[in-house]
């Protein structure tokens, strides 16, 4: 694991940068920030290349999805799924493929669809975003899930990394508004999916379970994410706007400890 030139602290996600060629955790990664002998250099190309500080979002989505980052989310979202279908290895394992099937489209799908929108909405204010697995989360949340027989699930699969790209003229850190803007819009796309699967759910037969198990899903991912603990998006959230917090988490929290208890 490689260690930040300025603070020491190892990163699973370590910045080169272009001119000094030193390796960067992502507070560090601009050369502003560590302070690059070549900073002179950063200073002349910024006055004479002029570069959008919001590009078109299709030209953001065509340059930034694809290699890594794509097996790094298909790796979370096979690994997550199968964590949340393993209890019914334990039950009857006949129906386990299916079931995990179906976690596939529910938590799966709600998982991706999460971290796309944190890295859609980072890019929209100009950011550098994408997704990176976190190898120890993956392997706690498989080991978790197997020793309860499937029926308490801890994951922490990754994080969508976001730094401000290097050519904007803003201060180094997003604004606070900005940065709970960025967060909500993964538990909110939860909440719409959750609220899709509701309305699946009434409907009769086996679409009406997968219904119920995308409902349930969701509620929960949406609910999680918006704890205010460090490194989780309800934090940042509280942080920009306590009365958007609230409005969201105290519903969410009531609900799925209805759905829990009942």
């Amino acid at each position: 694991m490689a260690k930040c030139e300025v603070c020491g602290s190892e990163v699973d996600l370590p910045f080169r940068c272009n001119y000094c060629k030193g390796v960067f955790c992502g507070d560090h990664r601009l050369p502003e920030a560590h302070n690059c002998p070549q900073i002179h250099i950063v200073r002349m190309r910024s006055r004479h290349i002029n570069i959008p500080s919001r590009p078109p979002l299709t030209s953001q989505i065509q340059q930034t999805i694809g290699g890594v980052e794509i097996r790094h989310l298909l790796i979370a979202w096979i690994v997550l799924s199968l964590c949340f279908s393993l209890r019914y290895a334990f039950r009857d394992f006949s129906i386990f493929p299916l079931m995990f099937i179906i976690y596939l489209g529910t938590a799966g799908t709600g998982f991706i669809i999460h971290e796309l929108m944190h890295k859609f909405s980072a890019q929209r204010y100009g950011f550098w975003a994408e997704f990176r697995i976190w190898p120890w989360g993956l392997l706690m949340a498989l080991v978790f899930s197997f020793i309860s027989a499937g029926s308490f699930i801890f994951a922490a699969p990754g994080a969508t990394y976001i730094i401000q790209r290097s050519y904007t003229n803003s201060s180094i850190e997003s604004n606070r508004r900005q940065n709970g803007l960025i967060s909500l819009s993964g538990p909110v796309s939860n909440i719409i999916l959750a609220i899709v699967f509701f309305v699946i759910s009434n409907i009769n037969g086996f679409v009406g379970v997968i219904g119920t198990i995308g409902f349930q899903v969701n509620l929960w991912l949406a609910a999680f994410n918006m704890i205010p603990f460090n490194g989780i998006d309800g934090r940042k959230v509280l942080s920009w706007n306590i009365p958007i917090w609230a409005a969201l988490t105290i519903p969410l929290w009531i609900i799925a400890a209805f759905y829990i208890l009942s």
